[in-house]
């Protein structure tokens, strides 16, 4: 196990950035589908995995901008329910928006 040692007696200060997490990330998009309007996501990582998500999302009919680190997605007016074969491989965790999929069909 690595530690710092720290000598001198000065109080330390600063600070750092926390990157995203893409595990956090992808199912909080996949949720953007269910809110029918309007989701703004910051810190989302940019990521092969993310950039898939937001591909497949754009393939159901949702508008994607990016703005200065902050992510708009617009999911008032999907239009398709079926995610691309060639999209669901490229991402293993592409399952995780079948569920919101699945409940916006039901909804109407």
């Amino acid at each position: 196990m690595y530690s710092y040692i720290i000598n001198g007696g000065r109080r330390l200060q600063g600070e750092t950035y926390a990157s995203g997490s893409k595990n956090a990330s992808l199912p909080i998009i996949a949720a953007s589908i269910l809110n029918g309007g309007i989701t703004k996501l910051y810190n989302v990582p940019n990521i092969h995995d993310t950039q898939m998500m937001f591909e497949i999302l754009k393939r159901l009919g949702c508008k994607i901008r990016k703005n200065n680190g902050k992510i708009i997605i617009d999911s008032k007016d999907i239009i398709n329910h079926e995610i691309p074969d060639e999209l669901m491989r490229q991402m293993r965790s592409s399952v995780i928006i079948v569920g919101a999929i699945i409940r916006k069909v039901k909804k109407g």
